[in-house]
């Protein structure tokens, strides 16, 4: 392929699009394994090669995530080629997006896919409270939401993932975002890590600090405290001006800022109390019942729990994730034909929500009605095809003898 001025910004598609190009990957592929990556590009004339060097052509960057050392630099395939490129060479560095582009493959895997909270839960084992966390923060934005229900692009939590776990591990904020500011120089900006890591490392926003932590007094809301202050000696705390104790004070969506940082803190009772305390004020919040739900399941409270749900639906009956944690926890509970009806109304209002489809089938499965859950499998994998609940329906599927 010419590599001159006139070069295309991207491969003819044709039958062997990659003829003559030698091509690396670096990062984790959201579509596929490396393997299959490299089985892809041999397929379409291409040469695929496990190292940068000076007779590579292409270097793909995987989408699952900036490929990020552990050090917060980028990934040392990435530095070559951009060395090598500088040095003038022809090497283009691509996403992962623009090489499945060329193979007419741009729909392909995790990279276009949308994904439920608990979709992504499963596949990047992320808790679920950790991602309606970050969704309340903004860290992670839906692509679209259906009846509350939130869906995802897999591309930008994993981004978060990773920024969140260089943070914990100690790497700087700024060593970060001059990793971040060079990649997007190579690839573009058609990303929001930059904003994403501003957010995680506590941004420039004006806080203040009550006996709950860390508040933005313009919004009302708890933001993370990356910082804590260090424990003041006796003089200091002589000195000190009376901080103010606002609880008293707290508004209902205060109470249930105060619910989800005891809920992220891992103090359920603490989060009961608030939620409780939000509702005392605005009782009619479907949401922070259905909060409230999952506290208290956790907590093992299970008739609470399903009290809750139930409340939920009532307040709002297109309450999507409502009608279907309903349907989990009457599962669990070996009420099955009480689960089944909760996940044919959240399918009634939803025909495309995975995560009702795969449970549907494994109520009726355990029901003994295979053939009835058959159907809702086959629909769960149109949407899913990686990760623990995919590999579950798979086998299901096989077992049927309709794998």
């Amino acid at each position: 392929m010419d590599h001159n001025s006139d070069t295309p910004a991207h491969p003819a598609l044709a039958d062997q699009p990659l003829a003559g190009e030698r091509i690396a990957f670096t990062g984790t592929l959201a579509s596929m394994t490396h393997q299959a990556a490299q089985t892809l590009v041999e397929q379409h004339g291409g040469a695929a090669t496990t190292h940068v060097s000076r007779q590579t052509t292409i270097l793909v960057v995987g989408e699952e995530g900036w490929p990020l050392e552990e050090d917060g630099t980028p990934s040392v395939k990435l530095q070559q080629a951009v060395r090598l490129r500088d040095e003038g060479l022809s090497l283009r560095i691509v996403t992962e997006s623009e090489w499945l582009g060329w193979l007419g493959l741009s729909d392909a895997g995790e990279v276009r896919r949308e994904y439920t909270p608990a979709m992504l839960s499963q596949l990047l084992s992320i808790p679920v409270g950790t991602l309606r966390a970050w969704h309340r923060m903004g860290l992670i934005r839906p692509v679209r939401q259906v009846y509350r229900l939130p869906y995802f692009d897999f591309r930008e939590v994993s981004n978060v993932r990773r920024l969140a776990e260089l943070i914990a591990a100690g790497v700087s904020p700024h060593q970060i975002q001059t990793s971040l500011q060079g990649m997007q120089s190579v690839l573009g900006p058609g990303d929001r890590s930059l904003d994403q890591l501003e957010i995680l490392a506590g941004g420039a926003r004006l806080v203040l600090r009550d006996d709950g932590g860390l508040l933005e007094p313009t919004s009302g809301q708890r933001v993370f405290d990356f910082d804590p202050p260090a424990p003041e000696t006796a003089d200091e705390t002589a000195d000190a001006a009376p901080v103010r104790n606002v609880q008293t004070h707290w508004t209902a969506s205060e109470w249930r800022q105060e619910a989800c940082r005891h809920l992220e803190a891992g103090e359920l009772d603490a989060a009961v109390e608030a939620f409780r305390l939000s509702l005392m004020d605005q009782p009619l919040q479907p949401e922070v019942h259905f909060q409230l739900a999952e506290t208290l399941y956790r907590m093992n409270e299970v008739p609470a729990a399903l009290e809750r749900y139930h409340v939920a639906v009532e307040l709002d009956h297109n309450y999507l994730e409502a009608w279907t944690q309903l349907g989990c926890v009457y599962a669990e509970s070996n009420r099955l034909e009480s689960a089944v009806e909760a996940f044919r109304i959240a399918l009634d209002l939803h025909a495309d929500y995975p995560d009702a489809h795969l449970h549907m089938a494994e109520a009726l499965y355990l029901l003994g009605r295979t053939t009835e859950a058959v159907p809702h499998w086959q629909q769960y994998l149109r949407f899913d095809h990686r990760g623990p609940w995919a590999d579950t329906a798979r086998q299901r599927l096989a077992e049927a003898g309709a794998g």
